[in-house]
């Protein structure tokens, strides 16, 4: 039995991927690892487009990297900033291609997942619990139809450089 299948037929069971998922992150964490996943994107993964190369993109979800993590069994969800912007990143478990620690590079990949097909329909992504916490909004809700200029941004304080934080253990 394929240890990674999507779902079997009769009597195979659902797929073991989340579950493994679930346990590498678990093991990670509990040893102080950072859990990165590479995920295969495609049209139904809903990550940052200008971060994905060759088709991949490798993500931290670390808790110290995320927030509202859900690693389910059909979806992996969370809030993760990129660049400073915070965003909602949705990826279905089949396209996990691995999980690993970043220390050291333990963990187990997956097999690809099977390319979408012309007429195939892209799996529906379920609907955040409350629409207004997820922070997301049309850019045609939040400006004017004016066209104006884009705001500029807001001077740093002092006139210098942005501040940083430093992390001490």
């Amino acid at each position: 039995m394929d240890p990674t299948s999507a779902s079997g037929g009769a009597g195979n069971g659902t797929s073991t991927r989340p579950y493994l998922i679930r346990a590498l992150h678990d093991w990670c964490t509990d040893n102080g690892f950072t859990p990165y996943v590479a995920v295969h994107v495609d049209r139904s993964v809903q990550v940052p487009m200008e971060y994905v190369s060759n088709n991949e993109i490798v993500l931290n979800i670390g808790f110290d990297a995320t927030s509202g993590l859900d690693l389910g069994n059909e979806f992996i969800q969370f809030k993760a900033r990129f660049g400073g912007v915070a965003r909602e990143i949705v990826v279905p478990v089949d396209h996990v291609v691995a999980i690993y620690a970043r220390e050291n590079g333990q963990g187990m990949a997956f097999p690809a997942p099977e390319p979408l097909g012309e007429g195939d329909a892209v799996p529906s992504v379920p609907a955040p619990a409350d629409p207004r916490r997820s922070g997301l909004r049309l850019a045609s809700e939040t400006e004017d139809d004016e066209g104006d200029d884009a705001p500029t941004p807001p001077d740093t304080p002092g006139g210098g450089p942005r501040p940083t934080l430093k992390r001490v253990k």
